[in-house]
């Protein structure tokens, strides 16, 4: 009995050395913070609230439950301290928006959470949090400039092998904002693309005009700091969060973030 119970203790050990090879991790439970505050814009105003974000919550949560994920959803600044963010394999800003941080200890605790190794997911609007805060802006990928009325439109599949878009056809048609970023992190790796040539907007010549062909970057992942980040644009609508597809979408960025999928 003594030589079976060795026998798979050393095979356990196999695997899980194999899964750590590959960046991949199974055993430690996960726990993720699902953070939705919206705060006031620069100039002191209240910014624009998504009406999503309590079904962005519910979604989130039933996929992190499915994964055996435990999450906490909250839009208290106060979390962003270091023995309180610690608990946390990865924060979600999950249509958070404008000044989210009430003091400059909270920045510097997301700051060094990152730097020692904390994952990243950014949500539709995360991008226009902290607008002043340029290693914010490379943080999420890039800082939102405006969106084009909203509507239906073609996003191409830049790259087919990641989690979060592995599922999908060549062209993936949404009925969404399409997001405009500017200063773009140029180690972000694209996942998603919007067809300009499907987006009817009058101020296109004036942004995002032909910087990127017919093509704009949407959602991406990349290492920064420390840490892994995703990002993706979509999800305006509260209803797109029920949508199993754009779930999906989710649940591949979430699971590449906490390196449980490559």
């Amino acid at each position: 009995m003594k030589k079976i119970a060795l026998a798979i203790l050393c095979i356990f050990t196999l695997i899980n050395m194999q899964a750590n090879n590959e960046g991949i991790e199974i055993l430690k439970k996960k726990k993720v913070l699902i953070f939705t505050k919206n705060g006031l814009s620069l100039n002191g105003k209240k910014g624009y609230v998504h009406k999503n974000i309590p079904n962005s919550i519910r979604a989130l949560e039933a996929i992190c439950k499915l994964e055996k994920i435990e999450t906490v959803a909250s839009e208290d600044a106060s979390l962003f301290t270091d023995e309180s963010l610690a608990q946390f394999d990865a924060i979600i800003f999950s249509n958070a928006n404008n000044e989210v941080f009430d003091t400059e200890e909270q920045r510097k605790a997301f700051q060094k959470y990152i730097r020692n190794g904390g994952g990243f997911v950014g949500i539709h609007s995360s991008n226009a949090v902290a607008r002043d805060w340029p290693w914010y802006w490379a943080l999420v990928g890039g800082k939102f400039v405006r969106h084009a009325p909203h509507q239906e439109f073609d996003v191409v599949v830049t790259d087919p092998n990641h989690p979060s878009t592995e599922f999908l056809n060549k062209k993936w048609k949404v009925d969404d904002e399409c997001y405009y970023s500017n200063n773009l992190n140029p180690d972000i790796h694209v996942l998603l693309s919007a067809d300009m040539t499907t987006v009817e907007d009058k101020k296109k010549s004036e942004y995002p005009n032909n910087v990127f062909g017919d093509y704009f970057p949407l959602c991406w992942s990349h290492k920064f700091d420390g840490g892994r980040q995703w990002y993706t644009a979509l999800g305006h609508d509260a209803e797109t969060y029920d949508d199993p597809t754009f779930r999906k979408h989710l649940r591949g960025g979430i699971l590449w973030v906490l390196k449980l999928k490559k």
